[in-house]
């Protein structure tokens, strides 16, 4: 009974709990306020809104953009998925994790992709595997390159996660392309 209760407890606070930001395609970087990671920098994290969804062209992408004969036929693909506490100012990983503490705020998962594609769709799906791979969240932004990009998804939760192990896929287009396992575990 009490496992019942906890379980019906902890898919409530993570329905409720959970949002994602928009997405937006920019040509240039832009600096990002990594999320705060103690208690007493909430405030800095509330005045300075965390990363949003996003895809970065790296600078051969955009100069390849504006120079369509230096566009590469290589065909759109993963090169990368890095999950994270936080993200630098070109959205790739700067503080690489696989193992999260429940006061964490925002899970970041950054997929740097190569080759050329004129709209594909990247999908974010982020499942509880502790509650029977439950999906607590999905995102797709649609992106077009014509070279190495980086697009980056966030987890936000203002609450505390549920310990245990969790799971973020990324697909194109709806085919699975790569994944990653991660957990949560007790806050210091």
């Amino acid at each position: 009974m009490h496992r019942m209760t906890q379980t019906a407890a902890l898919y409530a606070a993570l329905a409720g709990v959970l949002a994602l930001g928009g997405c937006g395609k920019h040509e240039a970087a832009t600096p990002v306020t990594p999320p705060a990671k103690t208690h007493t920098a909430r405030a800095a994290t509330a005045a300075a809104p965390p990363a949003r969804n996003r895809t970065v062209l790296s600078p051969a992408a955009a100069a390849s953009a504006a120079d369509p004969a230096a566009a590469t036929s290589a065909p759109f693909a993963i090169a990368r998925l890095s999950l994270g506490h936080a993200v630098d100012a070109s959205h790739r990983i700067s503080e690489s994790a696989n193992s999260f503490t429940a006061d964490e705020k925002t899970l970041y998962a950054s997929v740097a992709t190569t080759g050329r594609s004129s709209e594909v769709s990247l999908t974010a799906q982020w499942h509880y595997l502790e509650g029977r791979g439950r999906l607590i969240s999905e995102i797709s932004q649609s992106i077009a390159t014509d070279g190495p990009a980086v697009t980056t998804f966030q987890l936000h939760n203002p609450d505390l996660w549920p310990e245990g192990r969790y799971r973020v896929d990324i697909s194109i287009d709806g085919k699975p392309a790569t994944g990653q396992d991660f957990e949560i575990t007790k806050s210091r």
